[in-house]
């Protein structure tokens, strides 16, 4: 008799997980994959809104489209878990799996910056993308603040590449000159994997005339007035404030214990929880080492868990550990894009390899994202 796999999310690591089960294990398993959403869209295709190269209907991939051997998608909101007996209650229903797999990714919570709801923007969602779009593409200069507003949050190279691509689209507008551009984040470097990568994101801001202000933390904003409020109790004005928001645990993981420390506690190794059969990937777990919040590394971890999930049915041999590698691309404006490839828990500390910022890297970046559609949705 096969065995029932539920996978709760259906971002990177969702999909991957589902894929790789239906792929290599449909004779074992049989999966429901469940997600809130109707549809995917990849991280780096709020920048294409932001900027208006596409819509938000024209990045969005409906998951109707799943059509995976052994796979089941449902539309359902997960209201309740219960860890120690895999008991998951949704909006609609209810479900007793041999194998939990937390995929839920991350929220955001905009509350925990005063100001940011009423008089900022942000774009890592698709709705604040479009709104920011029109704010841009009104915006005749001044005072631009753009500020990572905690740690962790997803993707690390975003709110760079955001500010790139702003620099690009103000000279294109002519108005560069008239805008002064200023960035904060909390890390004591952008990008903090090794210093060559960081150097390739502090380079990028100091050719583009942006201020770099590491270590200093926005914690509330005041629109009225145009000021951010920083942790030192120093202030900062602003024209137009672009905000990456404070990250949280989904509901409801921290109303069940799962996340007692903010995320779910995992063994790298594997992604296992303290709870036998429960599994988490993602932007919702984190471990005794850090691994940034990126789809690339969710779907590293879909792999395992799918391999350890089979070898725990057919008493194979446990997959090689989990190492955390993936290959990042970034946005640097006019055509050019950086390639890292990197790996977080295979050595003692993390590995990077930076190939640059080349243009050649935009046609690389083109088929990631391309391979990723057909395999998950059929697309070509």
């Amino acid at each position: 008799m096969k065995k029932h796999v539920l996978i709760l999310g259906a971002g990177f690591g969702g999909l991957e997980l589902a894929t790789r089960l239906s792929e290599s294990y449909e004779d074992v398993v049989d999966v429901t994959l469940l997600d809130r959403d109707d549809s995917f869209f990849f991280g780096y295709s709020k920048l294409e809104v932001m900027f208006g190269r596409q819509s938000a209907d024209e990045v969005r991939l409906p998951y109707g489209d799943i059509a995976k051997d052994g796979v089941e998608f449902r539309r359902e909101t997960v209201t309740g878990i219960d860890p120690a007996t895999r008991r998951v209650t949704t909006d609609k229903s209810s479900y007793d799996p041999d194998f939990l797999v937390l995929a839920l990714g991350a929220d955001y919570d905009m509350a925990a910056t005063p100001g940011l709801a009423e008089g900022g923007h942000e774009y890592y969602t698709l709705a604040g993308a479009e709104r920011l779009r029109d704010e841009l593409a009104a915006f005749k200069g001044g005072r631009v603040l753009i500020s990572v507003l905690g740690q962790p949050f997803k993707c690390p190279p975003a709110p760079f590449e955001g500010a790139f691509l702003m620099h690009e689209h103000f000279t294109r507008e002519g108005i560069r000159d008239s805008v002064d551009m200023t960035m904060t984040f909390p890390m004591q470097r952008p990008v903090p994997v090794t210093t060559a990568v960081s150097q390739l994101f502090s380079g990028g801001l100091a050719e583009r005339d942006i201020d770099e202000r590491p270590q200093h933390l926005v914690k509330s904003i005041d629109p009225a007035n145009g000021e951010a409020q920083l942790a030192s109790g120093e202030t900062l004005p602003f024209d137009l404030f672009v905000g990456i928001p404070v990250h949280r645990a989904p509901d409801p993981l921290p109303a069940c214990g799962l996340a007692p420390n903010g995320w779910v506690f995992v063994d790298q190794t594997n992604l296992r929880t303290e709870h036998p059969g429960v599994y988490a990937i993602g932007d919702v777990c984190t471990g005794a080492r850090t691994v940034p919040k990126a789809g690339i590394f969710a779907e590293d971890a879909a792999r395992v868990v799918a391999e350890d999930i089979a070898a725990t049915i057919t008493g194979a041999e446990s997959p090689a550990p989990y190492n955390g590698w993936g290959i990042c691309y970034a946005e640097f404006g006019d055509g050019l894009v950086s390639k890292v490839e990197v790996s977080f828990l295979s050595a003692s500390s993390a590995e990077a390899e930076p190939h640059g910022i080349r243009p050649e890297f935009v046609a690389e970046k083109a088929e990631f994202g391309a391979t990723r559609r057909a395999r998950w949705f059929g697309r070509t």
